[in-house]
């Protein structure tokens, strides 16, 4: 895994482990991904980042914001 989207990753989990879906409904913290409102933020964030590791343009300049 490339260490610029780390953080994002980590915090993304964190957010997911503190939620209700885990905690109360006793689900896996993969199927309360798409359901969490409060984490989508970060959900977008991350998956940005993975985008921009594809992407050669911003390859050379690195991943914008984190």
């Amino acid at each position: 895994m490339s260490k610029s989207c780390k953080g994002l990753l980590k915090n993304l989990v964190h957010c997911l482990r503190d939620s209700d879906c885990v905690k109360q409904d006793n689900k896996t913290v993969t199927e309360c991904a798409k359901e969490v409102e409060e984490c989508q933020g970060l959900r977008n964030a991350y998956s940005a980042c993975k985008r921009g590791q594809l992407d050669a343009r911003s390859r050379l300049r690195g991943n914008k914001g984190y």
